[in-house]
């Protein structure tokens, strides 16, 4: 018998109810909305109860820089969390949602693999709970408020060529980067230039994600700078008046959601992943929640430690107040030696010398989150069977030089059993006294925090900024968006902005080529090479692989 598929596990696994879920995190059934007997919602109301109740400890699990031959991040950090729960402790789990464009595009599903997984798998990686369609509502509202009140006279006198709101959709579909719309005469709209982002790139995400509560969230939808007037200032959602409308559209989705572990233990799925071009973390009520109702909690953030890492520790830590006790990376053996040159049909044979050019990528992530951030570190090898004892402890053997330890991660194939070793290692890390430091200091100048994201955490020579880039960041100093942080969007294939350098690329410059606020989500995004917010199909889309039979059995989400 061949190895059984992802998709294959999770249907032979049989879930709880939610409510035994919620009873065994101990959420009183009083706060949940259920979708249907395995998921549900639970009411923002769950934090006006015992307010001072100790928080849980926050552990953060990150990544080196992705390849063809794939890390294993959401594995780990589901496999940790039930290994975590298998020794006693009451350790939940918040992570990101999937998104249907990467899903039908380049990766089928998006909640964990092998033994550790989240379920219903098939439900999370499609339509969910309805989160995603949700935020592309409320921000397709205000693209069609403020298309409308130019047709209807523009009395805010709104210039069409300054307009920067986009519209979005859930879906990789490049025809729609740059579109001409309104045209077909006077009652069809103003024709002009427009294009949509994926839902996740939208800033409506960023907000949700960054909200601790409605009223926040209000707040912070009517702060969306729209585009400018004549006069060249800022117009916003609140002139639009659109805002109450656009919460009212979000309102249920701002509830995080609880699902659970193959082994049933309670996980919270909120939030948006692709932290190459937006902040690609869990939300900030999602993982405020479960650290109220457990002892650990353990999340995640977008690609590599370089970008999600980056922008949980410097943009959402800052921004809620939290403070990890440990942050998990993660590497594979034949990943690391993809980064040493190694060609992927040899990844299955011993080679030192491709996985000792290759580690310096895992050890530039680790030495970042040490020594910038000053946090407790475990790197976790997420196993495979190819891997050999000599590869092992060249990789042990140069983490320990750091002074980090390496545990053997084994819960793609075993589950929480699989994730002992690492569970204990973060326990103990989690008791270790840390000085929590960010990247940048808020009151920095843009271009210097800029700078010092470039130079420390990508290890980057300077910044070249275009022409374009220095008229956006003098035009944003003049509005008084210069003590907010930064989101750079940038590849997620290297520390560099050119994809093809792997590694620890030296000697070389990261070039912004433009920057924007998001006034609401409360940071300015600084476009970094040739990044797209909307991402394309690959030549064989994973969506011909995804079928539905007559029974509604869901094939080919890995």
């Amino acid at each position: 018998m061949g190895i059984k598929s992802d998709i294959q596990i999770a249907q032979e696994n049989k879930m709880q109810e939610i409510k035994d879920v919620a009873k065994k995190a101990g959420i009183d059934e009083k706060h949940l909305e259920y979708y249907g007997r395995y998921k549900a919602k639970i009411d923002y109301g769950l934090f006006d109860e015992d307010k001072n109740s100790p928080k849980g400890k926050l552990v953060l699990v990150t990544a080196i820089t992705p390849t063809p031959a794939g890390e294993g991040k959401t594995t780990t950090t589901v496999g940790l969390a039930d290994g975590m729960n298998s020794l006693g402790t009451n350790t939940m789990v918040a992570v990101r949602e999937p998104s249907l464009g990467p899903v039908f595009g380049i990766k089928g599903g998006a909640a964990g693999g092998g033994y550790a997984q989240v379920v219903p798998m098939e439900d999370i990686n499609l339509h969910f709970t309805g989160d995603m369609h949700a935020i592309g509502a409320a921000n397709n509202l205000l693209a069609a408020m403020l298309d409308n009140h130019i047709q209807q006279g523009n009395a805010l006198g709104i210039d069409i060529k300054k307009i920067t709101w986009k519209r979005c959709v859930d879906m990789n579909d490049r025809q729609l980067r740059n579109v001409v719309n309104g045209l077909g005469g006077v009652m069809q709209g103003v024709p002009r230039e427009d294009g949509f982002d994926i839902t996740v790139a939208s800033e409506i995400m960023a907000i949700l994600c960054l909200s601790k509560n409605i009223s926040d969230l209000k707040e912070k939808l009517g702060n969306i700078i729209i585009g400018y007037d004549y006069e060249d200032k800022p117009v916003t959602a609140r002139q639009l008046k659109a805002e109450g409308a656009m919460a009212a559209l979000l309102k249920d989705a701002l509830k995080p959601n609880l699902v659970q572990t193959l082994e049933h233990n309670p996980v919270l799925v909120h939030g948006g992943p692709f932290a190459n071009i937006a902040h690609g973390c869990n939300s900030v009520i999602a993982t405020m929640m479960a650290l109220k109702i457990a002892d650990y909690v353990i999340t995640e953030a977008g690609f590599a430690a370089d970008l999600g890492a980056e922008k949980f520790l410097d943009i959402k830590c800052r921004m809620a107040g939290l403070k990890p006790a440990a942050v998990v990376v993660v590497a594979t053996v034949r990943a690391l030696k993809h980064h040493g040159g190694c060609q992927k049909e040899q990844l299955n044979k011993e080679d030192l010398v491709a996985l000792e050019k290759g580690l310096p990528n895992l050890l530039q992530h680790v030495d970042n989150m040490k020594n910038v951030y000053g946090l407790p570190v475990v790197v976790a090898i997420n196993a495979f069977p190819t891997d050999t004892r000599a590869e092992l402890d060249l990789v042990e053997k140069k983490c320990n030089e750091l002074g980090v330890n390496v545990a053997l991660s084994e819960v793609w194939e075993k589950g929480g059993a699989g994730g002992v070793e690492l569970a204990k290692e973060v326990i103990r890390l989690c008791d270790e006294e840390s000085e929590f430091s960010f990247s940048y200091d808020i009151d920095d100048s843009i271009d210097v925090k800029i700078e010092n994201i470039a130079k420390k955490i990508y290890h980057a020579d300077g910044v070249y900024f275009t022409p374009k880039a220095k008229k956006s960041m003098e035009k944003l100093k003049e509005l008084g968006f210069d003590n907010v942080p930064v989101c750079i969007a940038k590849t997620q294939y290297s520390f560099s902005d050119n994809p093809k350098l792997l590694g620890a690329p030296k000697d070389f410059r990261i070039t912004i080529r433009d920057m924007k606020i998001s006034a609401g989500a409360g940071f300015i995004v600084a476009y970094a090479g040739d990044i797209m917010t909307m991402p394309g199909l690959p030549k064989v889309p994973a969506a011909e692989k995804i079928d539905v039979d007559e029974t509604g059995k869901i094939t080919g989400l890995f």
